[in-house]
């Protein structure tokens, strides 16, 4: 679909239609990017959003396991080692 370029200011705008407004789920605010020198415009999400669907649908950390062996400790500072000397 063209679409005509129109003054908003200094600054230059489009007029989406309804049709593709409702189809793209899009609201008050939509996120733009520039890829391969093309504009996309997408829905604005939230920060983190779907998160909480996602971690209960992971289910229950109760039964986990540890897959590796956790690597010792570093020392801390004033045990052997770490000495300041003069």
């Amino acid at each position: 679909m063209k679409v005509e370029l129109v003054r908003v200011g200094n600054s230059r705008g489009i007029r989406i239609p309804k049709p593709i407004i409702e189809q793209c789920g899009f609201e008050d605010a939509v996120e733009l990017r520039v890829e391969n020198d093309h504009l996309v415009i997408a829905p604005a999400r939230l920060p983190r959003a779907g998160w909480e669907e996602a971690f209960r649908a992971a289910g229950s950390s109760a039964h986990d396991e540890l897959l590796l062996e956790s690597p010792a400790l570093p020392e801390i500072a004033g045990s052997k080692g770490l000495h300041k000397t003069d």
